[in-house]
Protein backbone atom coordinates (compact mmCIF):
# COMPACT_ATOMS: atom_id res chain seq x y z
CA UNK A 1 0.00 0.00 0.00
CA UNK A 2 1.53 3.27 -0.70
CA UNK A 3 1.52 6.61 2.35
CA UNK A 4 -1.37 7.82 4.49
CA UNK A 5 -2.36 11.10 2.46
CA UNK A 6 -2.17 10.27 -0.95
CA UNK A 7 -4.14 11.10 -3.79
CA UNK A 8 -7.59 8.91 -4.17
CA UNK A 9 -5.89 7.61 -7.18
CA UNK A 10 -4.09 5.33 -4.94
CA UNK A 11 -3.96 1.29 -5.47
CA UNK A 12 -6.46 0.92 -3.05
CA UNK A 13 -8.89 2.96 -4.94
CA UNK A 14 -8.44 0.58 -8.11
CA UNK A 15 -11.33 -2.28 -9.55
CA UNK A 16 -12.16 -4.70 -7.33
CA UNK A 17 -10.73 -7.96 -7.77
CA UNK A 18 -12.90 -10.99 -9.35
CA UNK A 19 -13.13 -13.31 -5.80
CA UNK A 20 -16.80 -14.63 -4.77
CA UNK A 21 -16.43 -11.70 -2.17
CA UNK A 22 -16.38 -8.15 -2.22
CA UNK A 23 -13.47 -7.70 0.01
CA UNK A 24 -10.68 -5.53 0.54
CA UNK A 25 -7.56 -6.66 -0.36
CA UNK A 26 -4.92 -7.66 3.06
CA UNK A 27 -3.11 -4.93 4.36
CA UNK A 28 0.41 -4.46 3.23
CA UNK A 29 3.07 -3.74 6.19
CA UNK A 30 3.99 0.38 5.33
CA UNK A 31 8.07 0.86 4.61
CA UNK A 32 9.93 1.71 7.65
CA UNK A 33 11.08 5.30 6.80
CA UNK A 34 13.68 6.59 9.84
CA UNK A 35 13.66 10.56 9.65
CA UNK A 36 17.42 11.59 10.41
CA UNK A 37 16.06 15.12 11.98
CA UNK A 38 15.01 14.48 15.38
CA UNK A 39 12.56 17.10 17.38
CA UNK A 40 13.36 18.37 20.37
CA UNK A 41 10.91 17.34 23.04
CA UNK A 42 10.18 19.08 26.30
CA UNK A 43 10.45 17.01 29.56
CA UNK A 44 7.25 15.15 30.13
CA UNK A 45 6.11 15.73 26.69
CA UNK A 46 4.59 13.15 25.37
CA UNK A 47 5.30 12.95 21.53
CA UNK A 48 3.42 11.52 18.64
CA UNK A 49 5.14 8.77 16.62
CA UNK A 50 3.96 7.80 13.02
CA UNK A 51 0.48 6.07 12.95
CA UNK A 52 -1.80 5.12 11.11
CA UNK A 53 -5.64 5.83 11.17
CA UNK A 54 -7.50 3.20 12.73
CA UNK A 55 -10.40 3.14 10.70
CA UNK A 56 -8.17 2.14 7.51
CA UNK A 57 -6.36 0.15 9.75
CA UNK A 58 -9.93 -1.96 10.63
CA UNK A 59 -10.69 -1.98 6.74
CA UNK A 60 -7.55 -3.24 5.66
CA UNK A 61 -7.34 -6.10 8.19
CA UNK A 62 -10.92 -7.85 6.94
CA UNK A 63 -11.68 -11.11 5.32
CA UNK A 64 -9.51 -11.93 2.69
CA UNK A 65 -10.99 -13.90 -0.27
CA UNK A 66 -12.42 -17.43 0.81
CA UNK A 67 -11.50 -18.36 -2.80
CA UNK A 68 -7.72 -18.90 -2.72
CA UNK A 69 -7.66 -20.39 -5.94
CA UNK A 70 -9.45 -16.93 -7.47
CA UNK A 71 -7.95 -14.33 -9.20
CA UNK A 72 -8.04 -11.05 -8.10
CA UNK A 73 -7.70 -8.33 -11.31
CA UNK A 74 -6.27 -5.69 -9.49
CA UNK A 75 -6.41 -3.57 -12.90
CA UNK A 76 -10.31 -3.25 -13.07
CA UNK A 77 -11.06 0.45 -11.57
CA UNK A 78 -13.01 0.63 -9.25
CA UNK A 79 -17.14 2.09 -9.96
CA UNK A 80 -18.23 5.51 -9.16
CA UNK A 81 -19.51 6.19 -5.97
CA UNK A 82 -22.09 8.93 -4.05
CA UNK A 83 -19.97 11.51 -2.44
CA UNK A 84 -21.30 10.65 1.00
CA UNK A 85 -20.38 7.00 0.50
CA UNK A 86 -16.78 7.86 -0.76
CA UNK A 87 -16.34 10.37 2.59
CA UNK A 88 -17.56 7.18 4.67
CA UNK A 89 -15.47 4.37 3.43
CA UNK A 90 -12.37 6.56 2.80
CA UNK A 91 -11.85 9.25 6.02
CA UNK A 92 -8.33 9.45 7.38
CA UNK A 93 -8.79 9.78 11.02
CA UNK A 94 -11.40 8.30 13.71
CA UNK A 95 -12.80 10.42 15.97
CA UNK A 96 -10.36 8.09 19.06
CA UNK A 97 -7.77 9.72 17.20
CA UNK A 98 -8.89 13.07 17.32
CA UNK A 99 -9.88 12.91 21.10
CA UNK A 100 -6.45 11.71 21.54
CA UNK A 101 -4.30 14.19 19.35
CA UNK A 102 -6.42 17.00 21.02
CA UNK A 103 -5.29 15.21 24.26
CA UNK A 104 -1.80 14.75 23.53
CA UNK A 105 -1.48 18.66 22.11
CA UNK A 106 -2.94 19.25 25.79
CA UNK A 107 -0.97 17.60 27.93
CA UNK A 108 2.12 18.65 25.98
CA UNK A 109 1.33 22.23 25.82
CA UNK A 110 0.68 21.97 29.88
CA UNK A 111 4.19 20.30 30.67
CA UNK A 112 5.82 22.42 28.18
CA UNK A 113 3.96 25.49 30.77
CA UNK A 114 5.17 23.74 33.41
CA UNK A 115 8.78 23.15 32.34
CA UNK A 116 9.04 26.89 31.45
CA UNK A 117 7.59 28.03 34.90
CA UNK A 118 9.97 25.54 36.66
CA UNK A 119 12.77 27.24 34.22
CA UNK A 120 11.71 30.76 35.04
CA UNK A 121 11.13 30.51 39.02
CA UNK A 122 14.89 28.51 39.01
CA UNK A 123 16.00 31.27 36.86
CA UNK A 124 15.29 33.20 39.38
CA UNK A 125 16.23 31.74 42.21
CA UNK A 126 20.03 30.95 40.44
CA UNK A 127 19.99 35.19 39.99
CA UNK A 128 19.40 35.66 43.43
CA UNK A 129 22.02 33.49 44.40
CA UNK A 130 24.50 34.62 42.27
CA UNK A 131 23.84 38.07 43.53
CA UNK A 132 23.98 37.05 47.28
CA UNK A 133 27.30 35.26 46.08
CA UNK A 134 28.49 38.11 44.90
CA UNK A 135 27.87 40.27 47.30
CA UNK A 136 29.17 38.20 50.25
CA UNK A 137 32.35 37.96 48.05
CA UNK A 138 32.89 41.69 47.76
CA UNK A 139 32.12 42.05 51.26
CA UNK A 140 34.70 39.23 52.40
CA UNK A 141 37.22 41.03 49.83
CA UNK A 142 36.54 44.50 51.40
CA UNK A 143 36.72 42.75 54.45
CA UNK A 144 40.00 41.04 53.78
CA UNK A 145 41.51 44.36 52.74
CA UNK A 146 40.71 46.15 55.64
CA UNK A 147 42.42 43.43 57.81
CA UNK A 148 45.34 43.62 55.03
CA UNK A 149 45.41 47.18 55.57
CA UNK A 150 45.59 47.00 59.34
CA UNK A 151 48.04 44.76 59.12
CA UNK A 152 50.00 46.93 57.27
CA UNK A 153 49.77 49.53 59.81
CA UNK A 154 50.36 47.53 62.39
CA UNK A 155 53.81 46.83 60.90
CA UNK A 156 54.38 50.76 60.15
CA UNK A 157 53.44 51.49 63.45
CA UNK A 158 56.43 49.31 64.55
CA UNK A 159 58.93 50.07 61.84
CA UNK A 160 58.76 54.00 62.38
CA UNK A 161 59.24 53.18 66.22
CA UNK A 162 62.27 50.72 65.30
CA UNK A 163 63.47 53.61 63.22
CA UNK A 164 63.18 56.36 65.44
CA UNK A 165 64.71 54.24 68.49
CA UNK A 166 67.34 53.68 65.58
CA UNK A 167 68.61 56.91 64.39
CA UNK A 168 68.15 57.97 68.57
CA UNK A 169 71.14 54.91 68.50
CA UNK A 170 72.87 56.64 65.57
CA UNK A 171 72.88 60.22 67.40
CA UNK A 172 73.93 58.74 70.81
CA UNK A 173 76.96 56.44 69.02
CA UNK A 174 77.65 59.35 66.97
CA UNK A 175 77.99 61.50 70.38
CA UNK A 176 80.26 58.88 71.58
CA UNK A 177 82.15 58.44 69.11
CA UNK A 178 82.79 62.21 69.48
CA UNK A 179 83.62 62.06 73.23
CA UNK A 180 86.23 59.33 72.88
CA UNK A 181 87.80 61.51 69.91
CA UNK A 182 88.07 64.42 72.30
CA UNK A 183 89.26 61.85 75.38
CA UNK A 184 92.17 60.56 73.31
CA UNK A 185 93.49 64.20 72.51
CA UNK A 186 92.69 65.94 75.72
CA UNK A 187 94.94 63.00 76.92
CA UNK A 188 98.24 64.13 74.55
CA UNK A 189 98.44 67.42 77.32
CA UNK A 190 99.28 64.82 80.33
CA UNK A 191 101.43 62.32 78.29
CA UNK A 192 103.68 64.97 77.24
CA UNK A 193 103.91 66.42 80.98
CA UNK A 194 104.79 62.61 81.80
CA UNK A 195 107.63 62.21 79.16
CA UNK A 196 109.15 65.78 80.18
CA UNK A 197 109.46 64.28 83.57
CA UNK A 198 111.33 61.42 82.29
CA UNK A 199 113.44 63.57 80.20
CA UNK A 200 114.26 65.88 83.32
CA UNK A 201 114.95 63.07 85.85
CA UNK A 202 117.33 61.50 83.19
CA UNK A 203 119.90 64.58 84.20
CA UNK A 204 120.17 62.92 87.68
CA UNK A 205 123.97 61.96 88.86
CA UNK A 206 125.56 59.80 91.03
CA UNK A 207 123.39 57.08 93.17
CA UNK A 208 120.16 58.86 92.41
CA UNK A 209 120.40 58.08 88.96
CA UNK A 210 117.94 54.87 89.56
CA UNK A 211 114.96 53.66 88.70
CA UNK A 212 112.81 54.75 91.54
CA UNK A 213 109.08 54.82 92.28
CA UNK A 214 108.96 58.02 90.48
CA UNK A 215 110.12 56.69 87.51
CA UNK A 216 107.84 53.59 87.56
CA UNK A 217 104.65 56.22 88.54
CA UNK A 218 106.26 58.51 85.29
CA UNK A 219 106.53 55.08 82.76
CA UNK A 220 103.31 53.36 84.01
CA UNK A 221 101.53 56.77 84.06
CA UNK A 222 102.96 57.27 80.11
CA UNK A 223 102.17 53.30 79.25
CA UNK A 224 98.62 53.90 80.76
CA UNK A 225 97.79 57.15 79.12
CA UNK A 226 98.93 55.48 75.32
CA UNK A 227 97.23 52.67 76.28
CA UNK A 228 94.23 54.84 77.11
CA UNK A 229 94.59 56.51 74.29
CA UNK A 230 94.88 53.61 71.98
CA UNK A 231 91.81 51.69 73.44
CA UNK A 232 89.73 55.07 73.09
CA UNK A 233 91.00 55.19 69.22
CA UNK A 234 89.70 51.29 68.78
CA UNK A 235 86.59 51.38 70.11
CA UNK A 236 86.23 55.01 67.76
CA UNK A 237 87.09 52.40 65.25
CA UNK A 238 84.09 49.93 66.37
CA UNK A 239 81.37 52.57 66.59
CA UNK A 240 82.30 53.51 63.43
CA UNK A 241 81.68 49.79 61.75
CA UNK A 242 78.66 49.69 64.15
CA UNK A 243 77.46 52.94 62.91
CA UNK A 244 78.14 51.67 59.22
CA UNK A 245 75.44 48.62 60.25
CA UNK A 246 73.36 50.67 61.76
CA UNK A 247 72.90 52.83 58.54
CA UNK A 248 72.20 49.69 56.34
CA UNK A 249 69.42 48.47 58.97
CA UNK A 250 67.81 51.91 59.01
CA UNK A 251 68.02 52.14 54.41
CA UNK A 252 66.41 48.56 55.01
CA UNK A 253 63.66 49.93 57.48
CA UNK A 254 63.52 53.16 55.22
CA UNK A 255 63.27 50.86 52.26
CA UNK A 256 60.56 48.13 53.76
CA UNK A 257 58.73 51.33 55.53
CA UNK A 258 58.28 53.10 51.86
CA UNK A 259 57.27 49.92 50.24
CA UNK A 260 54.49 49.51 53.32
CA UNK A 261 53.20 53.13 51.84
CA UNK A 262 53.11 52.60 48.89
CA UNK A 263 51.07 49.17 49.74
CA UNK A 264 48.68 50.79 52.05
CA UNK A 265 48.07 53.60 49.19
CA UNK A 266 47.03 51.44 46.57
CA UNK A 267 44.96 48.37 48.90
CA UNK A 268 43.26 52.24 49.97
CA UNK A 269 42.51 52.46 46.86
CA UNK A 270 41.25 49.05 46.12
CA UNK A 271 39.40 49.51 49.51
CA UNK A 272 37.47 52.52 48.59
CA UNK A 273 36.51 51.27 45.42
CA UNK A 274 32.51 50.57 44.27
CA UNK A 275 30.92 49.34 41.54
CA UNK A 276 29.63 52.88 40.84
CA UNK A 277 33.01 53.82 40.51
CA UNK A 278 34.66 55.78 37.16
CA UNK A 279 37.80 54.04 37.10
CA UNK A 280 37.59 50.44 37.22
CA UNK A 281 37.16 48.46 33.53
CA UNK A 282 37.81 44.94 32.41
CA UNK A 283 41.34 43.95 32.36
CA UNK A 284 40.84 40.16 31.06
CA UNK A 285 43.17 37.56 31.83
CA UNK A 286 44.84 39.74 34.91
CA UNK A 287 43.48 36.43 37.48
CA UNK A 288 46.02 34.31 35.26
CA UNK A 289 49.15 36.78 36.00
CA UNK A 290 50.42 35.33 39.24
CA UNK A 291 53.02 38.39 40.23
CA UNK A 292 53.54 37.37 43.49
CA UNK A 293 56.83 36.45 45.33
CA UNK A 294 55.82 36.38 48.89
CA UNK A 295 52.93 35.02 51.08
CA UNK A 296 51.66 36.68 54.44
CA UNK A 297 54.18 34.31 56.67
CA UNK A 298 56.94 35.14 54.17
CA UNK A 299 55.72 39.22 54.57
CA UNK A 300 55.29 39.40 58.00
CA UNK A 301 58.78 37.62 58.62
CA UNK A 302 60.47 39.96 55.90
CA UNK A 303 59.63 42.99 58.33
CA UNK A 304 59.83 41.13 61.17
CA UNK A 305 63.39 40.10 60.61
CA UNK A 306 64.39 43.67 59.77
CA UNK A 307 63.14 44.63 62.88
CA UNK A 308 65.02 42.20 64.47
CA UNK A 309 68.04 43.06 62.34
CA UNK A 310 67.44 46.59 63.70
CA UNK A 311 66.79 45.94 67.07
CA UNK A 312 70.24 43.71 66.98
CA UNK A 313 71.90 46.71 66.03
CA UNK A 314 70.51 49.03 68.77
CA UNK A 315 71.74 46.22 71.25
CA UNK A 316 75.23 46.05 70.07
CA UNK A 317 74.91 49.95 69.99
CA UNK A 318 73.71 50.37 73.28
CA UNK A 319 76.36 47.41 74.43
CA UNK A 320 79.09 49.78 72.51
CA UNK A 321 77.63 52.65 74.42
CA UNK A 322 77.69 51.24 77.92
CA UNK A 323 81.71 50.01 77.03
CA UNK A 324 82.14 52.88 76.02
CA UNK A 325 80.62 54.84 79.40
CA UNK A 326 82.97 51.80 81.22
CA UNK A 327 85.36 52.76 79.38
CA UNK A 328 85.90 56.28 80.30
CA UNK A 329 84.82 56.00 83.98
CA UNK A 330 87.43 53.13 83.99
CA UNK A 331 90.13 55.13 82.04
CA UNK A 332 89.92 58.69 83.94
CA UNK A 333 89.77 57.02 87.40
CA UNK A 334 93.09 55.18 86.10
CA UNK A 335 94.47 58.34 85.35
CA UNK A 336 93.52 60.03 88.25
CA UNK A 337 94.85 57.63 90.13
CA UNK A 338 97.86 57.55 88.34
CA UNK A 339 98.65 61.22 87.98
CA UNK A 340 97.86 60.93 91.70
CA UNK A 341 100.65 58.09 92.57
CA UNK A 342 103.36 59.79 90.40
CA UNK A 343 102.63 63.22 92.70
CA UNK A 344 102.54 61.18 95.91
CA UNK A 345 105.75 59.16 94.91
CA UNK A 346 107.24 62.57 93.72
CA UNK A 347 106.45 64.04 96.91
CA UNK A 348 107.79 60.96 98.79
CA UNK A 349 111.00 61.66 97.44
CA UNK A 350 110.99 65.30 97.80
CA UNK A 351 110.51 64.57 101.27
CA UNK A 352 113.58 62.41 101.36
CA UNK A 353 115.28 64.51 99.95
CA UNK A 354 114.58 67.66 102.02
CA UNK A 355 114.93 65.35 105.42
CA UNK A 356 116.63 62.41 105.33
CA UNK A 357 116.49 61.27 108.51
CA UNK A 358 113.11 62.35 109.60
CA UNK A 359 111.37 62.55 105.99
CA UNK A 360 112.60 58.87 105.34
CA UNK A 361 111.05 57.86 108.84
CA UNK A 362 107.88 59.48 107.82
CA UNK A 363 108.00 58.11 104.51
CA UNK A 364 108.49 55.12 105.78
CA UNK A 365 105.81 54.96 108.49
CA UNK A 366 103.66 56.21 105.37
CA UNK A 367 105.05 53.02 103.21
CA UNK A 368 103.79 50.70 105.80
CA UNK A 369 100.68 51.92 106.60
CA UNK A 370 100.25 52.07 102.60
CA UNK A 371 101.45 48.06 103.00
CA UNK A 372 98.70 47.42 105.86
CA UNK A 373 96.24 48.89 103.80
CA UNK A 374 96.84 46.89 100.71
CA UNK A 375 96.99 43.68 102.74
CA UNK A 376 94.01 44.29 104.57
CA UNK A 377 92.76 45.04 100.52
CA UNK A 378 94.40 42.18 99.46
CA UNK A 379 92.76 40.18 102.51
CA UNK A 380 89.54 41.60 101.42
CA UNK A 381 90.00 40.98 97.56
CA UNK A 382 90.63 37.25 98.41
CA UNK A 383 87.68 36.72 101.02
CA UNK A 384 85.60 38.30 97.77
CA UNK A 385 86.85 36.00 95.16
CA UNK A 386 86.41 32.57 97.68
CA UNK A 387 82.43 34.13 98.37
CA UNK A 388 82.08 34.22 94.29
CA UNK A 389 83.08 30.24 93.94
CA UNK A 390 79.81 28.69 95.61
CA UNK A 391 77.35 30.77 93.53
CA UNK A 392 79.54 30.32 90.76
CA UNK A 393 79.46 26.24 91.44
CA UNK A 394 75.67 26.69 92.12
CA UNK A 395 74.59 28.04 88.75
CA UNK A 396 76.88 25.54 86.69
CA UNK A 397 75.51 23.01 88.73
CA UNK A 398 71.67 24.39 87.50
CA UNK A 399 72.83 24.52 83.89
CA UNK A 400 74.74 21.23 84.09
CA UNK A 401 71.27 19.94 85.82
CA UNK A 402 69.14 21.07 82.78
CA UNK A 403 71.52 19.90 80.16
CA UNK A 404 70.14 16.49 81.37
CA UNK A 405 66.15 17.65 80.32
CA UNK A 406 64.92 15.13 77.67
CA UNK A 407 64.32 16.00 73.92
CA UNK A 408 62.29 19.23 73.29
CA UNK A 409 62.15 20.46 76.97
CA UNK A 410 65.91 21.16 75.68
CA UNK A 411 64.41 24.65 75.55
CA UNK A 412 66.93 27.78 75.68
CA UNK A 413 64.44 29.52 77.68
CA UNK A 414 64.65 32.47 79.92
CA UNK A 415 65.52 30.86 82.85
CA UNK A 416 68.72 29.48 80.60
CA UNK A 417 69.36 32.40 79.27
CA UNK A 418 69.56 33.74 83.09
CA UNK A 419 72.32 30.94 84.02
CA UNK A 420 74.22 31.39 80.95
CA UNK A 421 74.13 35.14 81.79
CA UNK A 422 75.13 34.59 85.85
CA UNK A 423 77.86 32.34 85.03
CA UNK A 424 79.05 34.39 82.94
CA UNK A 425 78.77 37.40 85.27
CA UNK A 426 80.43 35.84 87.94
CA UNK A 427 83.44 34.34 86.22
CA UNK A 428 84.09 37.70 84.38
CA UNK A 429 83.63 39.29 88.48
CA UNK A 430 86.20 36.45 89.21
CA UNK A 431 88.83 37.46 86.94
CA UNK A 432 88.01 41.44 87.16
CA UNK A 433 88.77 40.61 91.34
CA UNK A 434 91.54 38.31 90.27
CA UNK A 435 93.18 40.67 88.55
CA UNK A 436 92.80 43.28 90.83
CA UNK A 437 94.09 41.37 93.54
CA UNK A 438 96.93 40.88 90.94
CA UNK A 439 97.57 44.02 91.10
CA UNK A 440 97.11 45.08 94.76
CA UNK A 441 99.63 42.68 95.10
CA UNK A 442 102.03 43.71 92.81
CA UNK A 443 101.34 47.47 94.61
CA UNK A 444 102.41 46.02 97.70
CA UNK A 445 105.68 44.29 96.37
CA UNK A 446 106.20 47.66 95.16
CA UNK A 447 105.42 49.22 98.22
CA UNK A 448 107.57 46.90 100.23
CA UNK A 449 110.70 47.84 97.31
CA UNK A 450 110.33 51.44 98.29
CA UNK A 451 110.44 50.94 101.77
CA UNK A 452 113.49 48.50 101.64
CA UNK A 453 114.90 51.36 98.83
CA UNK A 454 113.84 54.16 101.67
CA UNK A 455 115.47 52.83 104.29
CA UNK A 456 119.14 52.18 102.97
CA UNK A 457 119.17 55.38 100.28
CA UNK A 458 120.70 57.90 102.71
CA UNK A 459 122.94 60.08 100.13
CA UNK A 460 122.59 63.79 99.43
CA UNK A 461 119.60 64.66 97.12
CA UNK A 462 120.61 68.50 96.27
CA UNK A 463 119.84 67.68 92.28
CA UNK A 464 117.20 65.17 92.66
CA UNK A 465 115.41 67.64 94.67
CA UNK A 466 116.08 70.10 92.38
CA UNK A 467 114.74 68.18 89.18
CA UNK A 468 111.68 66.81 91.03
CA UNK A 469 110.66 69.46 93.29
CA UNK A 470 111.08 72.78 90.61
CA UNK A 471 111.28 71.48 87.61
CA UNK A 472 108.91 68.08 87.61
CA UNK A 473 106.41 69.17 90.09
CA UNK A 474 105.80 72.95 88.58
CA UNK A 475 104.43 70.87 85.57
CA UNK A 476 102.66 68.58 87.29
CA UNK A 477 100.63 71.33 89.09
CA UNK A 478 97.31 70.23 86.94
CA UNK A 479 96.03 67.84 85.21
CA UNK A 480 93.42 67.47 82.85
CA UNK A 481 89.64 67.38 84.59
CA UNK A 482 87.14 64.60 84.94
CA UNK A 483 84.81 65.91 82.24
CA UNK A 484 87.51 66.62 79.89
CA UNK A 485 88.98 62.98 80.35
CA UNK A 486 85.85 62.08 79.13
CA UNK A 487 85.34 63.51 76.35
CA UNK A 488 83.24 66.63 77.11
CA UNK A 489 84.78 70.04 76.32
Amino acid sequence: MEFLGTAQTASYCGPKKACGFSVVPPAVTAPVIQECYQPYYLPGYRYLNSWRPSLFYKVSNAQTCLDKGATCHSSVKPPITLPVLHSALFCRYSPHDWDRSNELQMRGAEASRLWAGRLTGDSLQLMQDKDQLTRQMQEGTCRNLGQRLSDIGFWKSELSYELDRLLNENRGLDTIKKRLECAAEEANCPLQVALECLYHREKRIGIDLVHDNVEKNLIQEVDLLKCCQEQMRRLAQRIDIQMRDNRDAQHALERDLEDKNSAQFIDEKCFNLRNTSDCISYFHGVEKVDGTISVPETWAKFSNDNIRHSQNMRANSIRLQEEAKNLFETLSDQMWKQFTDTNLAFNARISEVTDVKNKLQMQLAKTLQEIFQVENTILMLERSIMAKECPLKLAQTRLECRTRRPNVELCRDVPQFKLVNEVCTIDDTLQTLKLRLRETQDTLQLLVMTKCRLEHDLAIKANTLCIDKEKCMSMRKTFPSTPRLVGYT
